[in-house]
């Protein structure tokens, strides 16, 4: 016991040669706040071997070392002890007290002593240096130098001078503080670059929301165009080719059975006709009200039956009862009908069938046609650069991104597979190009079931 009493007066002893004197505001009432500044400078190179504060105040503080608080204390009658080696570094330093008067007489008494091998001592005492701040002022925890405004602090006494005697009397260690950790992403530079990030992001965003509108806005527009150059090619265009074979239909009733000018009528007329059809072709692919492959395929089924209806073969179709009316964008939707019109003219033109099927069917996001006639077939290992058309077809799918493959062999007959990809619900056309499937990728969905074979007898 009389050991830890010398020590503990041994303590005390070393904590009255380090502070300084009792320091406070010029006036002085109870529950009274004053904040009182100091700062310091550790000179450049020097490193800090030790570092303790002693402090106590009548009544309490919240002491702060460059706006970090260190600690606080409530206990006038004994001197707190801090050691803050570890929150010292070569440069500027400021020391902040936010003291509390709660009745009488109040004070703040105040050491510190820094040790730097192969340097003197910093010493720093409170006197009438420290600076009283306004309890008005921001940031002042962390001011660098005073402002002109700030007051100097008053010398109440000195330690253990009245009103303050015998006090006082112990000192209370606190255990070293550490210095604040910083995580990368807490450091200045990480969130300022992280900012710069999200705007670029926020800015890009919007960008292409303004390009997004922009384009629905434009897709809108060219769709009401296409459909009233659709809607005037028909009412304009088609009536008066209607008029035309019907003035050439008269003209040649007029002439006699045996006059050649009623054969060239009759050719002039037959002429009209194969362009009001074509114009009929153009018309169905330029209105944007047939974008859709159930469209698509009721369209192909009659120029199919249409098409066949001179000729000697017959025609079955297979089609699913469901086809489902997803959109089907002009660029695709005509190169599949003009490569499925070609291989249609080809069966007619070359294969010597006397019967053809035309399939179609979707299998998730492809549609596939299939023109087969059962006629004379050919070496299907020959056909490229050989004519016919075909290497029309299959590079009409390539434009598209679908397949084109022709299987047939001499006496087997022939058979032609279109397949395409359909736009999904809720995404563009544009959107696709960013993904591509390869040939190997677009293979042929199992076809679902479909109804009874559907003949179109010629007559």
């Amino acid at each position: 016991m009389a050991q830890d009493d010398d020590e503990s007066r041994a303590q005390m002893a070393q904590a009255l040669r380090h502070v300084g004197q009792w320091v406070w505001d010029k006036q002085t009432f109870d529950k009274q706040t004053v904040r009182l500044w100091n700062s310091f400078t550790i000179p450049g190179g020097a490193r800090v071997s030790s570092a303790i504060i002693y402090i106590t105040v009548d009544n309490s503080y919240r002491l702060m070392l460059d706006g970090r608080e260190v600690g606080r204390g409530s206990d006038w009658k004994t001197i707190s002890q801090y050691d803050v080696k570890s929150l010292l570094a070569p440069g500027e330093h400021v020391l902040a007290i936010e003291a509390f008067n709660d009745r009488l007489a109040g004070g703040l008494m105040f050491g510190m002593q820094v040790e730097m091998p192969g340097r003197s001592p910093m010493i720093i005492k409170s006197d009438e240096t420290w600076k009283i701040v306004p309890l008005d002022e921001g940031n002042w925890e962390t001011a660098k130098h005073p402002s002109s405004a700030w007051g100097s602090a008053v010398v109440e006494g000195k330690a253990k001078d009245p009103p303050w005697t015998p006090w006082p009397y112990a000192v209370v260690s606190v255990p070293p503080l550490q210095p604040l950790t910083y995580h990368f992403w807490q450091t200045l530079g990480f969130q300022i670059t992280l900012l710069s990030l999200l705007g670029a992001a926020v800015l890009f965003c919007l960008w292409l929301m303004t390009q997004l509108a922009a384009q629905v806005k434009g897709q809108r527009f060219l769709q009401m165009e296409r459909a009233r150059i659709a809607r005037d090619i028909h009412d304009d265009l088609g009536a008066q080719l209607t008029q035309l074979v019907l003035q050439g239909e008269v003209a040649q009733r007029e002439q006699p059975a045996d006059s050649p000018a009623r054969t060239q009528f009759n050719q002039l007329c037959e002429r009209a006709r194969e362009i009001s059809r074509a114009m009929g072709e153009i018309v169905w692919a330029v209105n944007s009200r047939r974008d859709t492959v159930r469209d698509f395929v009721t369209y192909v089924c009659k120029y199919a039956g249409t098409f066949l209806a001179d000729t000697s073969i017959r025609c079955r179709l297979e089609v699913e009862p469901e086809i489902p009316a997803l959109p089907f964008d002009l660029p695709t939707r005509r190169n599949l009908f003009l490569a499925v019109k070609e291989a249609l003219n080809n069966a007619a033109r070359h294969s010597g069938a006397d019967e053809l099927f035309l399939r179609i069917w979707h299998g998730g996001d492809k549609l596939i046609v299939v023109v087969e006639d059962n006629g004379r077939g050919f070496d299907s290992g020959r056909i490229y650069g050989a004519g016919n058309g075909m290497d029309n077809m299959v590079q009409r799918m390539s434009e598209t991104g679908g397949v084109c493959t022709i299987v047939s062999q001499p006496g087997a007959g022939c058979v032609v597979t279109f397949i395409v990809k359909l736009e999904r619900a809720g995404q563009s056309a544009w959107f696709d190009k960013f993904r591509k499937e390869t040939p190997e990728e677009m293979e042929i969905p199992h076809p679902a079931p479909v109804p009874d074979t559907v003949n179109i007898q010629n007559q």
